[in-house]
């Protein structure tokens, strides 16, 4: 036992000391507990406290939660840039800069935001749960929340920045746009006919592990890169892999089965109109 906790101790030397103080980012035991009592929650304990309750009606919070979101998502999108990825990053080989250049911590500073808005997203399954929307709480949504999660804290734990923050800020754009959606969603049925889009959510999150699996490819043909932790280029081409797997097997039962298209989509397609919701005549047709 005295090895094991002399390796762990060992091992956490190797993590950023510059994001260490910042909070759940000192220990991985507080987020991993999070993170498993998240999974309990929405797998065990939530349903069943809710099985003999009326769902609950969360319309307000909703609406905050979500255009909250959007705000949130634009803001690191934002701090990503300007923290490098506009500001001298070459979008090939960018090493994590481990100096006290103001530009160096507000990429840490950013790369935390980021770890620490995916546990406040833990609130999208929340919701699910006390609305009794339990099919929504499907494998690929808890997958996708817990465990990358659990990837990124290390990940930003050890490597606060350069060539492997890529994926972050464009999972940041994707979430600005889907918690768009969700926000006009939870508005009410007058903003129906403004989501016919809803399936171009899920394009774009294919695009999104496209656009990551090439960025990060290009280390594996490169000469010579100094960027320091080659385990999280393997772990992000595999995570780009999987999920773009998982996603698209999403698209084929959602879409291309029609399980899942949006009311003025599948009142589109019955009534034999186009998806964007326009009749021949040119009248846009009720909702």
């Amino acid at each position: 036992m005295d090895s094991l906790v002399k390796m762990y101790q060992d091992f956490m030397k190797g993590a950023d000391p510059r994001i260490a103080t910042y909070p759940l980012m000192g220990t991985p035991w507080l987020m991993t507990g999070i993170l498993l009592s998240y999974a309990y929650f929405v797998l065990s304990l939530g349903p069943r406290i809710m099985a003999n309750r009326k769902p609950l009606n969360l319309k307000t919070f909703m609406i905050v939660y979500n255009f909250s979101m959007v705000a949130l998502s634009v803001y690191i999108v934002y701090e990503f840039l300007m923290a490098g990825w506009l500001t001298g990053y070459t979008g090939r080989c960018d090493p994590v800069d481990t100096s006290q250049d103001p530009k160096a911590l507000r990429m840490v500073r950013v790369a935390w935001i980021f770890v620490f808005s995916k546990f406040i997203e833990l609130t999208d399954t929340v919701i699910f749960i006390l609305r009794k929307k339990n099919e929504q709480v499907t494998f690929l949504h808890v997958f996708h929340h817990s465990v990358l999660p659990w990837s990124w804290w290390w990940g930003a734990s050890f490597g606060p920045g350069g060539m492997g923050s890529f994926h972050a800020m464009v999972n940041s754009v994707v979430h600005v746009v889907m918690y768009l959606y969700y926000g006009l969603s939870a508005a009410g049925p007058a903003f129906q006919k403004y989501l016919w889009w809803k399936k171009h959510i899920t394009a774009i999150q294919l695009l999104q592990f496209v656009l990551v699996s090439i960025h990060i490819s290009q280390y594996y043909f490169m000469s010579t890169c100094d960027y320091q932790f080659p385990i999280f280029i393997h772990t992000i081409w595999i995570y780009g892999v999987i999920f773009f797997i998982l996603f698209s097997n999403f698209w084929y039962h959602s879409y291309i089965k029609g399980k899942r298209l949006p009311k003025v989509m599948k009142q589109s397609q019955h009534n034999g109109f186009h998806e964007n919701g326009v009749i021949a005549n040119g009248k846009t047709k009720a909702n």
